[in-house]
């Protein structure tokens, strides 16, 4: 039996007892940037979609790109926009393979002109130009995280935020017995492909390069001092785990620490041991 009564008499004992949990609703200019990110993504994957179907039609038609790279350089996009056909219909339809390409590509670049005019502005502008003095998160990263996330002090602990990036290690256990298994993926899965993604420039030993040193101009010296070690941490941490895992373990772990050291910048807990 299911009825509102006894929903609502339900709720109100575990209300008294103190055993709901509170949830934050996003307001609604953080849904509307939120649904900007996401729109992006999905051009991506259009973008992404629409190469595969340019290479296999070439292929189809037999042609094969003379040199060695297999990503979508500049010099295979120029080879690719230099084929022609024979045939009419073929040379439309590969005309229209590339028309579809350029769209895609001139939205992306009118979405990330809007993205980074909004990373400039309340309420997020702070949370983004703290998250930058991260290595590996940059504008368009930094305004996915604080869009996602919106108050990480709903999160009473580094482990708790983790939890909800999905990169946390799943558990099966019965009785004494304990296994560990892969990442849960349970979380939001946007905030966890960047962190994944930022998680990459930690296989490379600390710097501060130009590009994170302008990223980081006008922070305070804590907040510095508290990426630095965040980055010689997460360096070490990626060696260690290479030196015996796959590269793809080692970047997964490293993306979860990254994740402890987003919560604590983000919530004032940047203190750095000497």
């Amino acid at each position: 039996m299911k009825t509102d009564r006894l929903d609502a008499r339900n709720l109100a004992r575990l209300h008294r007892a103190g055993e709901l949990t509170a949830i934050r609703v996003p307001t609604p200019e953080e849904e509307a940037l939120r649904d900007l990110i996401r729109v992006r993504e999905d051009l991506k994957d259009d973008r992404r979609k629409t190469m595969h179907r340019v290479k296999s039609f070439l292929l189809r038609q037999g042609r094969r790109y003379p040199g060695r790279a297999n990503g979508w350089t500049n010099k295979f996009d120029l080879w690719v926009r230099g084929q022609r056909f024979t045939e009419p219909a073929a040379d439309a339809a590969f005309r229209h393979y590339l028309a579809a390409l350029d769209t895609r590509r001139a939205q992306l670049r009118a979405l990330d002109v809007e993205l980074e005019a909004a990373a400039g502005q309340p309420p997020i502008a702070g949370q983004v130009a703290r998250l930058r003095c991260f290595r590996g998160i940059d504008t368009l990263s930094a305004v996915t995280i604080a869009a996602e996330v919106c108050d990480f002090h709903r999160f009473g602990s580094a482990t708790s935020f983790m939890g909800f990036t999905g990169l946390v290690p799943s558990e099966y256990s019965s009785g004494a017995s304990e296994h560990r298994g892969s990442i849960t993926k349970a979380g939001n899965a946007h905030l966890r492909r960047v962190l994944v993604e930022a998680a990459w420039s930690y296989r490379h030993r600390p710097a501060v390069g130009l590009e994170l040193r302008r990223r980081s101009e006008g922070q305070p010296p804590e907040v510095l001092a508290y990426a630095w070690a965040a980055q010689c941490r997460l360096s070490s941490r990626f060696h260690q785990l290479a030196a015996r895992r796959e590269h793809n373990v080692a970047v997964v772990a490293v993306a979860r620490e990254l994740a402890g050291f987003i919560w604590g910048l983000m919530t004032d807990r940047i203190a750095v041991s000497a």
